[in-house]
């Protein structure tokens, strides 16, 4: 289960474990309830650079999409604003995409 910073707590980490569900939280530098079990594993990486990912889309929704503060209100609508900038990233991750694969 992956989760930001905030998360990394004693409880959170020994719920998460009690569960059977390995915590993919972002270490601290200092008091980090995250320890060996998790980071040495391979996958503890993969999950942090993939969580970078998803809150990269967040960002530029947030940012440049607009979504920080709605101008809207009621269900449909922000969903239909959402909805428009999720596929306004979209077409600019696919531009990104394309001019990365036209310079191999």
């Amino acid at each position: 289960m992956g989760a930001d910073r905030g998360y990394n707590t004693r409880s959170f980490v020994n719920a998460t474990r009690a569960l059977n569900i390995t915590p993919h939280v972002a270490e601290k530098k200092r008091y980090s309830a995250i320890d060996g079990r998790t980071t040495t594993w391979d996958g503890y990486a993969v999950s942090l650079r993939r969580r970078k990912i998803v809150e990269e889309a967040f960002g530029w929704m947030k940012t440049v999409g607009g979504l920080r503060k709605l101008r809207h209100r009621g269900k449909a609508k922000v969903r239909a604003v959402f909805t428009f900038t999720c596929a306004c990233f979209n077409l600019v991750r696919l531009r990104t995409l394309e001019i990365e694969h036209a310079l191999r």
